[in-house]
């Protein structure tokens, strides 16, 4: 019996997206015969009902190729849904329109490829009786029910490149150097990315800093001789009698708060400290770009081709999860609502320490 499987990328853009959307395209045409209908700009092209119908060559040349070809959106939460009335702004619950929209195309399953929030109105979807299947998505690799989300080896990979590049012009200017990178509430990508690229600091949430422990840290490298120190800092740290440093908070946005400005912060007070000058490099949006690493590009293929097996077999309301190195499945309920974060006693941190890597600790 041919079924149609509809398919959406939401929350932030993430390196494999394509790569997934691929895998989804090609299982379902070339293995089973199903229809595929891609909707635009994550939840919103649901609520609007603005999608493609996917044909073979669509996904053609895109396994390599950073960002999603459907488009995303993280500010269109179709449970709290932004329309404007009579030259008012106001906020609807459109889930039911959505539900329509999915039984007007015939669609027996939709594919909801994201992060927590992207997951979140999956599972409220499926409370609803809609067939989903969710597939994790986000650079922070903080979703608790799979141990690897797709993106975030990418992200890394681009991190520990800005290490390598900074630790030249570190020695050469006898500077600190600081790089501020995404996470912020679980410090993955600062604490994989500074191990990988040689760091002597690393400040991430899980694990409040006091400045005059990386200060020292600082003043002892440069009495052994090393006239140079590399921090990297998650955009979520904060000092031991700190809060996260917001950078601007966005009103009309699901998630609000915005963070930024931690490595600027932690700059002046190593400089004030340590007397040497000291720079600030933030990464930004540069993770979450480019071009998918080999592993990513696996990643992403595996868990498209296991949601297709998951609409075949009818295992709806469920994540594709990646556990050791078997791809197997959660209910939706156990994979959102709880974060992934660094443990501060965990090996990766032990290892860290072991080599002489400060916390601020």
């Amino acid at each position: 019996m041919t079924k149609k499987i509809g398919v959406l990328t939401g929350g932030g853009d993430c390196p494999g997206l394509n790569a997934v959307i691929r895998a989804v395209v090609k299982t379902a045409m070339i293995k089973y015969g199903y229809e595929v209908v891609g909707f635009r700009d994550g939840y919103r092209g649901l609520v609007l009902d603005d999608y493609l119908e996917f044909k073979p060559g669509d996904v053609s040349g895109i396994l390599d190729k950073g960002g999603t070809i459907l488009g995303t959106s993280n500010r269109d939460n179709p449970f709290k849904f932004k329309v404007e009335e009579n030259g008012n702004t106001v906020y609807k619950d459109m889930s039911d329109r959505v539900i329509e929209n999915v039984k007007k195309h015939e669609i027996d399953c939709m594919v909801l490829i994201g992060g927590d929030g992207t997951l979140t109105s999956a599972r409220d979807f499926s409370n609803k009786g809609l067939n989903v299947v969710g597939v994790p998505k986000t650079i922070d690799n903080d979703l608790s029910a799979t141990d690897t989300t797709f993106g975030f080896m990418t992200a890394v990979e681009t991190a520990t490149d800005a290490i390598d590049k900074l630790h030249s012009t570190a020695e050469s200017h006898h500077r600190v150097m600081i790089l501020e990178v995404m996470g912020r509430y679980a410090g993955w990508i600062a604490l994989e990315a500074g191990i990988a690229g040689g760091a002597d600091v690393i400040l991430i949430p899980e694990i409040p800093y006091d400045i005059n422990k990386v200060a020292q840290k600082v003043i002892e490298r440069k009495n052994q001789g090393k006239s140079f120190s590399i921090v990297v800092v998650a955009e979520g740290a904060k000092s031991l009698d700190g809060e996260m440093i917001v950078s601007k908070v966005v009103k009309d946005s699901p998630d609000p708060i915005r963070l930024g400005g931690i490595g600027n912060a932690v700059a002046e007070r190593i400089e004030k400290l340590t007397g040497i000058e000291t720079r600030v490099t933030v990464l930004g949006h540069l993770q979450r770009g480019g071009r998918p690493v080999p592993f990513d590009r696996i990643l992403s293929t595996r868990y498209g081709v296991a949601a297709v097996e998951m609409v075949h077999e009818g295992k709806y309301g469920r994540m594709v999860s990646l556990q050791g190195n078997h791809i197997t499945s959660v209910p939706l309920e156990a994979a959102v609502g709880k974060l992934k974060t660094v443990a501060p006693e965990g090996e990766l941190v032990k290892i860290a320490k072991s080599i002489g890597l400060s916390f601020g600790d």
